[in-house]
């Protein structure tokens, strides 16, 4: 985008100079409600109306974009947030893979039934386990 501002701003600027030293007049200018009148050159008064005019332009565009601006800071802000609350989770994931990984050791060292007692214990009444948090790391 710079590429094309340059492309066409360098040769209008040229013209405009140009344009402005060519007409080397002098020009009156009267300041209607202060009734004072100045008088400067042509040159200068196009060159000072031109960065003026620039200058207000400029202007009104960075305040065309202030609604853009607001919904770039919101989205950084929530962006924040939701990073904080990812790094969160991620902990927690790790925590609960690091529980598994107890529980998958714990279950390794249990001894093996056999098939009878398996059959046995498949008919027999189950007792309620006691919960002693280990399978809900989480506290709410």
């Amino acid at each position: 985008m710079g590429f094309v501002k340059m492309l066409i701003g360098l040769p209008l600027l040229v013209v405009i100079f140009v344009f402005a030293f060519v007409n080397n007049d002098l020009a009156t200018f009267n300041l209607w409600p202060f009734y004072i009148e100045i008088t400067v050159s042509l040159s200068v008064a196009i060159v000072f109306f031109i960065f003026f005019g620039f200058l207000i332009g400029e202007l009104f565009a960075w305040l065309s974009y202030a609604p853009v601006r607001k919904a770039l800071r919101n989205q950084k802000r929530q962006n924040k947030k939701l990073n904080k609350e990812q790094q969160k989770l991620v902990k927690e994931m790790e925590n609960l893979h690091e529980n598994l990984e107890t529980l998958k050791e714990l279950e390794a060292k249990k001894p093996k039934l056999s098939f009878k007692e398996r059959f046995k214990n498949l008919f027999r009444k189950k007792q309620p386990v006691a919960d002693d948090n280990m399978f809900h790391p989480v506290a709410k």
